[in-house]
């Protein structure tokens, strides 16, 4: 049973002074309903509701809301500064030089790629052609060496145990017909470099031994790149007589075919480029 109170009746201020005492206790249950309880607080201890009223809910969201940026502006990271490449006093001299402008021959153009060397080692002469169209590629027996050793291998037992550890140490690679069915499991290692044996290129072959051979006289391949119309190779070294120079840059350009060459540059390591005349 709950508990009994007791009420006297008949005297007004007796009766006016408990209705106000109940009030009370009334207003005083009203208040424990709005007491919340917290994790953390001891026994008997409450939090209490507070009324906020709205302009006070919006200047909160306000503050959260910047709060909230400077959090985001905090936690980004710093841009990189992407540095510009700067060309050395020698290379700005020596580009005044060239005439960009001017379309040269090709005798003249090696005679001033020549003239304005400034690099301490023997640099590569390099050609570079805009075609018209990618998936352009051959093979051109230059008239003299380039200056670089080719390494050409064939495919034995020992060859594909290298290529097990991923070791590439060659530049062709020829194979016999028989072994093309244990090549296929590394094509993903041979074929982005370009290194896949394949009868188009002539690396497949019955007579193995032969072929590399014919390739270390020094057999150059060439192709476009992957993806645009340009073809970049190396056509010897600076230190070379300019008529052996001269005569494998026209070796290799009538392989590619002037009607697919848009222009045509040389260059050394280091230089400007130079265009030439087809």
């Amino acid at each position: 049973m709950g508990k009994i109170r007791t009420r006297t009746l008949g005297l007004e201020e007796v009766e006016k002074k408990q209705k106000e005492e109940q009030k009370k206790r009334r207003e005083e249950k009203k208040q424990e309903k709005k007491k919340i309880r917290a994790p953390g607080l001891k026994g008997g201890e409450r939090m209490v509701e507070v009324d906020v009223k709205e302009e006070d809910l919006s200047k909160m969201e306000k503050a959260k809301e910047i709060l909230t940026k400077e959090v985001k502006v905090k936690g980004l990271k710093k841009e990189k500064k992407i540095p510009v490449h700067q060309r050395g006093k020698r290379y700005i001299e020596a580009k005044k030089t060239i005439d960009k402008n001017k379309i040269y021959s090709l005798k003249d153009a090696i005679g001033l790629l020549k003239k304005i060397k400034y690099a301490s080692f023997d640099e590569s002469v390099e050609l570079h052609l805009n075609v018209d169209k990618v998936g352009l590629k051959g093979e051109v027996a230059l008239p003299h060496s380039i200056g670089k050793e080719t390494k050409v291998a064939v495919v034995d037992d020992k060859l594909l145990g290298q290529l097990d550890k991923g070791k590439i140490d060659f530049d062709i690679l020829i194979t016999h017909p028989s072994y093309m069915p244990k090549l296929v499991k590394y094509a993903k290692l041979l074929g982005p470099k370009g290194l896949m044996p394949n009868p188009k290129a002539g690396t497949i072959s019955d007579k193995p031994e032969e072929v590399a051979k014919k390739f270390q006289k020094g057999i150059m391949r060439w192709k476009t790149e992957p993806k645009f119309p340009l073809i970049h190779q190396m056509i010897g070294k600076i230190s070379m007589e300019e008529k052996t120079l001269e005569e494998n840059i026209k070796k290799l350009l009538d392989s590619v075919g002037e009607k697919h060459i848009l222009s045509a540059f040389i260059k050394t390591t280091m230089s400007p480029s130079v265009r030439i005349k087809l």
